[in-house]
């Protein structure tokens, strides 16, 4: 095809030659060395050519997922440590609760914050930053002799697991080809969960020392990765080349590329785009106010429904809350040993891992529809069986263990992978960063009163009426999901807002996202008024413009 629109060109140049030889000849070289650049340029830059992720990408993702496993340990060692550090301590029931709780409310402390270093000092600083506060805090937990030394490490803990929740994927996403950005952003995800494992593994390895000795040991071992992080994070990644453009150091931000690219890609073309998307992000932030997010029209409402619904939902199946208390869990069925509870975390997680890595390849195979109903309804089963253990109607030790690890299998399997890229695609563009910022929060708020409140209730309520309450709310949720949840495997943003205009009868939002996309200048942008009346006549068009998938389908993670 290349070679007939050449040949078509030469016969176009030709006849006109004979017109015009004397006045267009140099032009004509000039035009045919141009299209042979074009030519040889063009397909390493067509979208459709395939693209081969570099070593590079790979070892700056790794580094960055690594400060995930932050978080993971975090889980996992308080999992197995936080009965020790009651006994040791003598906490209250209510103490630990709100020991474990505090986490999730000191991270968004921490998340909301993140920008500060984030924009102003780039992404590197925020690795190095986070990684320093979390091994403070560590290091204060571990030499804790009272409750209040304990939560003030445990404060700089949970903000040090705030900054990495906001910038780990951030980065990866920053650096990553959008072909390649999705699964490399899930190895945050991934990071996380085997750190849960490296956590579990830690209560093993000190199972036989004494537990007012043990528990220090073991979170002291959550020092060791963030030291690998603030190396990896000075001498080995450079700075997310989307930070350097914003900040005007595109020369830099091109040498980056040229890593992450494959050789001979036109990374030029690259940084204009970062370009345009960041003078995208400006506009849509100033084109519509909160009031849209607070006043919602119809279809605007329904979007938020779903998409802050499903990030609420996904705590309220109270997974880091049975993270954390699984060694009462297991005490409570009948198994004592410390020995035995600790082989039994290190075989949980890794069924939780095993599942996490083939989560991600159904999630665009089969739909998010359909993985998240097995999800909630394995979700359900699990918890009967879990309260039939403790019932009597199972063996108490068998059922409690095979309805745990069931319970984590199923949650892996959808809710678990889907939630955050549910959101991030049902959220249009003009309210995307102010809704996944509510919808973040919303779900780490979840969080803190679910594990904040766990063992209170599940004393009060005994576990197994507890755990059948927990089956109730599961089928509930999936009751809740089946009537508002859209699929939204491979359905375009522009299909998503038509949806959601069609099913409400408000046609607002489509008029709220043709003003982003209205001017191919964004310079002459004049933002809206927030608030579109729906009483406002139709626009002409009746879909909204086309526009690429969001890059951030999976940034926002889950802390389990």
């Amino acid at each position: 095809m290349g070679a007939a629109t050449s040949s078509s060109k030469d016969s176009s140049s030709l006849s006109s030659s004979l017109l015009t030889f004397p006045l267009i000849e140099e032009d004509n070289d000039e035009q045919q060395q141009q299209q042979q650049h074009d030519d040889a340029t063009k397909p390493t830059n067509t979208k459709d050519a395939p693209l081969q992720i570099t070593r590079a990408t790979k070892l700056y993702a790794f580094c960055a997922a690594l400060n995930s496993c932050n978080l993971g340990y975090d889980i996992g060692v308080n999992t197995g440590a936080g009965i020790l550090v009651q006994n040791s301590l003598g906490l209250s029931d209510v103490q630990l609760e709100a020991f474990f709780g505090s986490l999730n409310l000191f991270a968004m402390v921490g998340a909301l914050s993140s920008h500060i270093i984030n924009d102003k000092f780039g992404r590197r600083w925020s690795f190095r930053v986070s990684a320093m506060i979390f091994i403070f805090g560590t290091i204060l937990q571990s030499v804790a002799n009272n409750y209040i030394v304990l939560m003030i490490g445990r404060a700089f803990v949970g903000l040090g697991v705030g900054f990495g929740l906001a910038v780990d994927p951030l980065y990866i996403a920053e650096i990553s080809p959008p072909q390649f950005r999705g699964r490399l952003v899930n190895w945050s995800e991934f990071a996380i969960n085997l750190g849960i494992v490296f956590g579990f593994l830690s209560g093993l390895v000190f199972a036989g020392v004494d537990e007012n000795v043990a528990w220090r040991w073991m979170f002291s071992m959550g020092a060791i990765l963030p030291c690998f992080v603030i190396f990896f994070a000075t001498y080995v990644m450079p700075e997310s080349p989307r930070w350097l453009v914003a900040n005007g150091r595109e020369g830099e931000a091109c040498e980056v590329l040229k890593k992450v690219y494959p050789d001979g890609y036109d990374v030029d073309i690259i940084v204009n785009e970062i370009e345009e998307s960041i003078e995208k992000e400006r506009i849509a932030e100033h084109a519509v106010g909160w009031g849209v997010i607070l006043f919602p029209s119809p279809a605007f409402k329904r979007i938020l429904l779903v998409g802050i619904g499903i990030s609420i939902a996904q705590q309220a199946v109270g997974i880091d809350a049975i993270l954390y208390f699984l060694v009462f869990i297991l005490k409570q069925s009948g198994i004592e040993s410390r020995i035995t509870q600790m082989w039994i975390l290190l075989g949980l997680g890794l069924v939780k891992l095993g599942v996490i890595l083939i989560a991600g390849r159904l999630l665009d195979r089969t739909g998010r529809r359909p993985l998240v109903f097995v999800s909630l309804l394995g979700c359900a089963v699990s918890f009967f069986i879990v309260a039939m253990s403790f019932i009597g109607a199972l063996p108490s030790e068998v059922g409690a263990i095979v309805g745990l690890a069931l319970y984590l299998a199923f949650f892996s399997i959808g809710m678990g992978p889907a939630t955050w890229t549910i959101a991030s695609e049902v959220f249009t563009t003009s309210i995307r960063a102010k809704a996944m910022s509510l919808a973040t929060f919303a779900n780490r708020a979840t969080a803190t009163i679910f594990a904040s409140s766990f063992l209170s209730v599940a004393t009060a309520m005994t576990w197994s009426g507890f755990f059948i309450m927990m089956s109730i709310v599961c089928l509930i949720i999936l009751a809740w999901m089946y009537v508002y949840l859209p699929e939204t495997k491979g359905r375009p943003l522009e299909d998503m807002s038509q949806y959601f205009a069609e099913i409400t009868g408000d046609r607002s939002i489509l008029e709220a996202e043709e003003t982003l996309y209205r001017r191919d200048d964004p310079s002459e942008f004049r933002a809206p008024e927030p608030v579109v009346q729906p009483e406002r006549q139709q626009p002409k068009r009746n879909v909204a413009p086309e526009r690429p998938p969001p890059e951030d389908a999976h940034v926002m993670g889950t802390m389990a």
